[in-house]
């Protein structure tokens, strides 16, 4: 399989990550879309070798430890460690452009992205959210799923998110029964056809403290989360909840489940960052394409200092070789 990589952000650690992580072999190609000469001036920089090696679709030959395939996206402006410049913000999207073009024609089997910085490219006067959202864009997907998952946890802990980056005084409007209806739905589906899981066992988190108290401390229960539980549950999908977030993510619960899914941000995501920060993988969910990231950002203080972690980074490329080769067999088994 062949497998596509973005830096992200260049003056941040993303092109780091990726030349440390070319220091060790890798049984599968590895195409990093990036321009040529910012990973050498970096690697001169991080005074690591690195070999840079055209890509050539035909050849399928992993890289020897040492050595980087490049597809070139150049920059039009010189990258500095930790000085983000509006003018290479395009080259970024369009490196994001090529490698989802080359998934979704089987070029490659899954793309792993670097941390972007939203910022420097909403500057450059392109309106930006972030990678989720572009690559739902890119791919004309309506709805897509953010998961989190800590692989290295006791119970490889995965995340999903009934809701992303909102005020907190937005969730509850936005947690409707179609919404949710939409978010399991492509939890549940994903589960099965990436990770291989016949029957996921999703918990559902409650919106409210104790998960509402049967209405004394609040209604979205009642009236969103339940009624959407038992209608999935009556289509054969396995449920739990709506169950309270502060005992939920305790062993009795975990061992049994497959996946989480918090109402949002803040109520899922530290616990999991708890257990796992630096190992995690985000997931997006819902795509037509693999796509698996770090979890961390930019870190601007860290770029070309040798000090940054490739721990999340190796972690989401064994995950998307992961749900690459159990997509396969899913595929397969389904024709």
């Amino acid at each position: 399989m062949r497998f596509a990589i973005t830096p992200g952000e260049p003056a941040g650690i993303g092109p780091d990550l990726i030349i440390q992580l070319a220091q060790g072999t890798f049984s599968h190609q590895l195409v990093c879309i990036a321009d040529p000469r910012m990973l050498q001036q970096r690697a001169k920089k991080l005074n690591l070798p690195l070999k840079l090696i055209a890509y050539d679709q035909n050849n399928h030959q992993p890289a020897i430890a040492g050595s980087l395939t490049v597809l070139d996206e150049p920059l039009p402006e010189p990258s500095v460690c930790g000085t983000a410049n509006k003018k290479n913000a395009k080259s970024q999207l369009n490196a994001l452009k090529r490698a989802v073009a080359g998934c979704q024609s089987g070029e490659f089997s899954a793309l792993i992205t670097g941390p972007m910085h939203k910022g420097i490219i909403n500057e450059a006067g392109i309106h930006f959210t972030g990678h989720t959202e572009y690559l739902a864009e890119l791919t004309q997907t309506k709805k897509v799923v953010m998961m989190l998952s800590a692989p290295e946890s006791e119970h490889q802990l995965k995340v999903a998110l009934a809701t992303t980056h909102l005020p907190l005084s937005e969730v509850s409007q936005a947690i409707t029964q179609q919404s949710l209806t939409e978010v399991i739905t492509i939890l549940n589906h994903d589960m099965k056809h990436h990770f291989g899981i016949k029957q996921p066992h999703i918990l559902i988190c409650g919106l409210n403290p104790h998960a509402g108290e049967d209405g004394h401390l609040g209604r979205e229960e009642i009236e969103t989360i339940i009624p959407v539980i038992k209608k999935l549950k009556d289509k054969g999908f396995k449920l739990d909840g709506p169950l309270p977030a502060d005992t939920l993510f305790t062993k009795p619960y975990l061992e049994s489940a497959d996946a989480v899914l918090a109402m949002y941000h803040d109520q899922g995501l530290p616990v999991l960052k708890h257990v796992g920060f630096g190992q995690a993988v985000n997931v997006t969910l819902g795509l037509p394409i693999i796509r698996t990231s770090v979890d961390h950002g930019t870190a601007f203080d860290l770029a070309g200092s040798g000090k940054a972690d490739t721990g999340s980074l190796k972690a989401a490329l064994m995950m998307a070789v992961q749900m690459a080769e159990k997509s396969t067999t899913v595929n397969q088994n389904v024709s």
